[in-house]
């Protein structure tokens, strides 16, 4: 990577290959949050039991596993190895079936972002097996970003698949939060706001999970299927009416919201929980300090912007930016980094393909036309929207670039086909699928470059 040298031997970046050096920190924050390294780390067995960081559960007789969503592969082939083969059955519910299976485990090639006929198949497996364990037996989650599609079976037998896939679309694409969306979600399911937990009652319980929702928000992982639920019917029917997404809803799942007849989840203090224990193996504020370091290695002054960022993807980059706008004036003539976590909201007006950071991006694009900074914005799971790749990068001179071969910017943010864009310019990020989810990563970086 082209960084040259100040005559004190420091390195100093430049904006010449500003977007290299983002390309660069975004794949050293891949694998920073390697899930395997991760929990070879954290989980530990040690004669009969296992150990996750505070807790320790006993592996007296083999236990059972269930795990659900995009890293449910790859979590389930580690607790394997860790655990060295001693496990009594498994359920793997996942986007891609592995190339190696494991075992004793059935696996279901579930849809994302819409449920898909394995989506409903791994849910009824997941439920016949846990609720025939008894108080002596061990059932360990596997928990996942991406479940509340891949693992769904409704309450009501009359909600169709196909009802299944148009109640989601309506909710992916409304522009709410993932926390409001999984309230709505959690309400009309038979495996989600602890209604997984529910059915494995009496057995022990143990939650493994990889956080893609804001810290302090577990329950909403994959819509929270072995976790108490602190969203309230009437918190669902509010945000259905307030945002008007009941006259879009199917029929089936309209007139359960209209006729206020959907049934409450299992709250905290339920007997179903007692027996419970839950640890986060990884979130997005580790991935936000991989960046942070990774950048401060490449010569930059570096601060991350902590916030609420789960909110409207034009109102967070005009935050971010006034925030790298006091870093700038604190350190002059320095090159200074920003780096943001969370994931943006992003509603769909048109039918292109892209997702919430390659809109980010677009629409940040513009803010910094002609100055030398860049901003790059990837999710780490590999996906952005419906479109193959991660997110994008783009420089001061993006826009004029664009407009020299006659891509218009508002046309493509109008038409939420920012990967279109990105991709004539060649300025996408294709890591690949990961095989883990820990929100978006976000970096803002200023060369002090005049």
């Amino acid at each position: 990577m082209s960084i040259h040298e100040e005559s004190s031997g420091s390195k100093v970046p430049t904006y010449e290959r500003g977007k290299a050096i983002a390309r660069h920190v975004f794949h050293e924050v891949i694998a920073a949050i390697d899930l395997r390294k991760a929990m070879l780390k954290k989980l530990k067995r040690v004669d009969d039991a296992l150990h996750a960081r505070e807790t320790s559960v006993s592996l007296t007789w083999p236990p059972h596993v269930v795990a659900i969503g995009k890293a449910a592969g790859r979590m389930a082939a580690t607790l394997d190895e860790i655990l060295d083969g001693r496990i009594a059955s498994g359920i793997v519910v996942a986007p891609a079936i592995p190339a190696a299976r494991l075992k004793d485990f059935r696996y279901f090639e579930a849809g994302h972002p819409y449920p898909n006929p394995d989506s409903i198949a791994g849910a009824e497996a997941a439920l016949e097996l846990v609720s025939r364990l008894g108080p002596s037996e061990l059932v360990i989650f596997l928990i996942s970003g991406g479940g509340s599609a891949l693992f769904e079976k409704p309450l009501d037998p009359k909600v169709s698949l196909k009802d299944l896939v148009e109640f989601n679309r309506v909710l992916v694409t409304c522009g709410l939060p993932i926390e409001q969306i999984n309230v709505l979600r959690k309400h009309v399911s038979a495996v989600k706001g602890g209604r997984l937990a529910e059915a494995a009652h009496p057995a022990h319980q143990l939650t493994l999970y990889v956080s893609d929702v804001p810290d302090d928000l577990p329950s909403m992982v994959a819509s929270g299927p072995t976790m108490p639920d602190d969203s309230t019917l009437d918190d669902c029917y509010r945000l259905a009416e307030d945002n008007k997404l009941i006259p879009r809803l199917p029929l089936t799942i309209r007139k359960r919201f209209k006729d206020h007849t959907l049934k409450e989840t299992p709250k905290p203090g339920d007997a179903c929980f007692r027996n419970s224990e839950y640890v986060c193996l990884l979130s997005n504020s580790e991935a936000v300090e991989a960046a942070q370091n990774a950048l401060e290695l490449q010569g930059f002054i570096c601060e991350i912007d902590s916030g609420d960022w789960d909110a409207d993807y034009r109102e967070v980059a005009d935050s971010n930016l006034e925030a790298l706008d006091t870093l700038v004036e604190k350190h002059p003539r320095k090159p200074v980094a920003l780096v943001v976590g969370g994931e943006v909201t992003c509603k769909v007006t048109g039918s292109g393909m892209g997702g919430r950071n390659q809109a980010f991006v677009l629409y940040a694009a513009e803010k910094i036309e002609h100055q030398n900074r860049v901003v790059l914005s990837a999710g780490t799971d590999g996906r952005d929207g419906n479109s193959p790749s991660s997110g994008a990068v783009a420089g001061g001179q993006t826009i004029s670039r664009a407009r020299a071969l006659g891509l218009d910017p508002a046309r493509y943010i109008a038409e939420s086909d920012s990967y279109s864009f990105f991709r004539t310019l060649g300025d996408t990020l294709d890591t690949g699928y990961t095989g883990n989810n820990v929100r978006d990563v976000r970096l803002w970086l200023d060369f002090g470059e005049s």
